[in-house]
């Protein structure tokens, strides 16, 4: 059976107690408050235990520039100063995690707004110095996170809306990737959950010709992902969110779904949505 039958099979219906959706939406889905109110509203009728982590998109950059602060980012990763950390905390944590987790309740999804320093949910170390300085950025490992933690509130009925800041133990807040944060995540809950995660972005999926819908690649294990590289199918990107999702399934995550924001109603109904990775049958 393809993709998604096997997770929401007949038999899995009714029997959702110990599903986890571990879901990141990217800068693209927030940035259209069209697109972010239609996503919401399908991952609120999403049954079972979710968790939603957000990034920030355009409205950092936005604000930091009318501040008159220049973004400096280096390969597509912002270096974050002192002032630029206050300017992404303030609209990460801020405007964008309250105004998600508003929308959720009107669709009577209970969330939670946090960011990683909240009940100690998300313990990152600051990126050491290197041939660049990312300033302060965080870095996460498997000892990031408590899964009892965060059990507690899924087990609740709260829903937790991650925003992409975390802490070091030591009173220092830090940027962190997004993808990472949603990866990591979901590895130490799949422990105690049956546990997918899902990337939700622009395109429907990881696709053969980049300007064609059409080639969507239903399924990827880790022989095919390699297969795909050297044809230079997968590249920039796209190759970290795959290198991540594949360690994830390494280390206990059932499955990651890669697909477009707009067709996660699909889940709904129990349909295939997006690229689904696996490990080698």
């Amino acid at each position: 059976m393809y993709v998604n039958e096997v997770l929401l099979s007949e038999n899995n219906k009714n029997s959702t107690s110990n599903k986890l959706f571990v879901i990141k939406i990217g800068g693209n889905v927030i940035d259209n408050p069209e697109n972010l109110k239609k996503f919401l509203h399908d991952f609120a009728a999403i049954d079972g235990h979710k968790i939603l982590i957000h990034g920030g998109g355009k409205i950092a950059t936005e604000i930091s520039e009318s501040m008159g602060l220049v973004p400096n980012l280096i390969d597509g990763r912002r270096i974050t100063d002192f002032e630029t950390l206050k300017v992404v905390t303030m609209v990460y944590a801020g405007f964008i995690n309250k105004n998600i987790v508003a929308q959720l309740q009107s669709y009577n999804c209970n969330a939670i707004g946090l960011t990683g320093a909240d009940g100690n949910f998300i313990k990152a170390k600051k990126r050491p110095v290197k041939t660049i300085d990312y300033g302060f950025v965080g870095d996460l490992d498997e000892a990031a996170i408590e899964p009892e933690n965060l059990a507690n509130l899924l087990n609740a009925n709260f829903t937790p809306v991650f925003c992409a800041i975390t802490h070091d133990g030591e009173g220092q807040l830090l940027n962190t990737n997004a993808d990472t944060i949603a990866s990591v995540l979901a590895v130490a809950l799949s422990k105690l959950y049956e546990t997918t995660l899902i990337y939700c972005f622009e395109k429907k999926g990881v696709l053969r010709d980049i300007n064609n819908e059409a080639s969507l690649i239903n399924e990827i294990n880790p022989a095919e992902f390699e297969k795909l590289k050297q044809e230079n199918i997968i590249h920039s990107g796209m190759l970290p969110k795959l290198e991540n999702a594949f360690a994830a399934i390494a280390c206990g995550v059932k499955e990651v779904i890669i697909g477009k924001s707009d067709d996660l109603e699909t889940f709904k109904h129990y349909k295939p949505f997006g690229t689904r990775l696996i490990e080698n049958l």
